[in-house]
């Protein structure tokens, strides 16, 4: 009883500091994560939800091009890489007409990622922005992970900042947050031990953003790593969002195990997830939005994020492979009528936007 009575006690004071517009500090954050009082968490986090940006919640509708599969580094936590024997490679006619695919389901934001491959030229990747924006200038690009630009910086021979420069000249109109896994190097050796460290990863945003190109940030959650572990990355995160205010959404990532070297891990569950929702909507608060991909978590449970926090379910997400390929169940696109159905389900007014957030019309 006494126990109980100091968890809310402390409970009670994190809750004073967050409405009364305070910064938690990393102690409070140990604590947020280490509760089980799930729907206090909910609904301190939907508070800071609706401060942030009302009763919206947000939507796109994109494609995802997955170029290659092959990739030197061959994660643990990967099911998606391949050998180069083995694996695929996109020709730049065969993403034009992933393009022309998309443009024919009145798509015009493309979401391009892939593995890191051996033998592709950085001129590949300059060819393949400037030939999609050359079909139609208004389409949105968002492409390459922090990852990748570390290998084409060290393939090229040319400096992050000379890569992202010519990027953005191709093209590129914003970063996805993909790469970021846990930023703790002993998680790393485990999950990933061939790809940049914690601190790279946020050089790399960080020149981005000062390059004036936006990004997303992510945590793949769910594998080896501590509850402290969280608390680290997301205090990363928000001490690099003071720098640069280049964040656009911090994107939680629930680990699916199947098919990767990491499949013992038994993965998460609801609980986790929505309090990592919570949790990071709390913390963060120089973040305007907290997405919760439904490819990730589920139709249902995707209703039930965007009480906990979440205020962007993510896009139709035609395509999608990497997720899918480590035993994700859920589909590999939606439709946008399917998406206005999960947001006004939770009483929300959905808003379809790009990658910038900026409004499109539904």
């Amino acid at each position: 009883m006494e126990g109980k009575r100091s968890i809310m006690s402390d409970f009670s004071k994190i809750e004073e500091k967050v409405l009364a517009g305070k910064r938690l500090n990393r102690e409070d954050g140990l604590k947020l994560i280490a509760s089980s009082d799930l729907l206090s968490l909910g609904s301190l986090a939907d508070i800071v939800r609706k401060r942030k940006v009302g009763d919206k919640s947000y939507f796109n509708s994109n494609l995802n091009i997955n170029y290659t599969n092959i990739c030197i580094f061959r994660c643990p936590l990967c099911a998606f890489s391949k050998d180069l024997e083995e694996g695929y490679l996109f020709s730049l006619e065969e993403i034009e007409e992933k393009v022309y695919q998309g443009l024919r389901l009145e798509i015009k934001e493309f979401h391009i990622v892939g593995g890191l491959h051996p033998h592709l030229s950085f001129e590949y990747f300059k060819e393949m922005l400037k030939r999609i924006k050359k079909i139609d200038a208004e389409i949105f690009i968002q492409a390459f992970t922090a990852v990748e630009i570390d290998h084409f910086s060290k393939n090229s021979g040319l400096s992050i900042e000379e890569v992202l420069k010519k990027l953005k000249e191709a093209g590129l109109d914003s970063i996805p947050g993909g790469g970021a896994e846990v930023f703790s190097p002993r998680v790393r050796q485990i999950i990933s031990p061939k790809k940049i460290s914690g601190n790279r990863w946020l050089e790399v945003m960080k020149k981005a953003h000062f390059l004036g190109i936006k990004s997303n940030a992510t945590m793949l959650y769910g594998h080896v790593e501590t509850k402290e572990e969280q608390v680290d990355h997301l205090l990363a995160l928000r001490d690099l969002q003071d720098k640069t205010k280049g964040f656009l959404a911090f994107v939680p990532l629930a680990f699916h195990p199947k098919n990767t070297s990491l499949s013992s891990c038994r993965g998460t569950d609801g609980f986790d997830d929505l309090r990592i929702f919570a949790v990071s909507r709390i913390l963060l608060d120089n973040f305007d939005h907290i997405k919760g991909l439904w490819m990730y978590l589920g139709e249902k449970l995707a209703e039930v994020a965007l009480c906990f926090g979440v205020d962007d379910i993510g896009g139709t997400g035609l395509e999608e492979k990497i997720v899918h390929a480590a035993g994700a169940l859920t589909p590999t696109e939606i439709s946008k009528k399917r998406l206005v159905r999960i947001i006004e389900n939770a009483k929300r007014i959905p808003q379809e936007v790009d990658s910038l957030y900026r409004e499109r019309k539904l």
